[in-house]
């Protein structure tokens, strides 16, 4: 796998640019990570990324936006608000979580 430096600080990613190793990420690179792909993160922002983090630990992989919806509560338009086109793969990007099965 690829190390690239993101704010001064070596990270493994794969082809795409997503991280391959969850205890490299925290929430200052999150605010980079978020800035290259246009996003602000407000509070609700948060509210996903976390969620996002600690289903990963407990599940293993990355939940879908499905999942996001039924068990973390945020509904798949509030998504599309927070993260635009393409909510799966921007929220797992900014979260340091590998891209979720079945994302394009």
């Amino acid at each position: 796998m690829p190390v690239i430096e993101i704010n001064d600080k070596p990270v493994h990613v794969d082809e795409e640019g997503f991280l391959t190793e969850y205890d490299e990420w925290d929430e200052d690179l999150a605010e980079v990570l978020a800035q290259q792909i246009g996003i602000d993160l407000t509070d609700q922002h948060w509210k996903v990324v976390r969620f996002l983090r600690e289903d990963y630990k407990s599940q293993g992989q990355t939940a879908t936006t499905r999942r996001v919806n039924a068990v973390g509560g945020i509904h798949v338009k509030e998504q599309f608000a927070l993260f635009p086109k393409k909510p799966g793969k921007k929220m797992s990007y900014v979260a340091g979580l590998p891209k979720p099965h079945g994302c394009v």
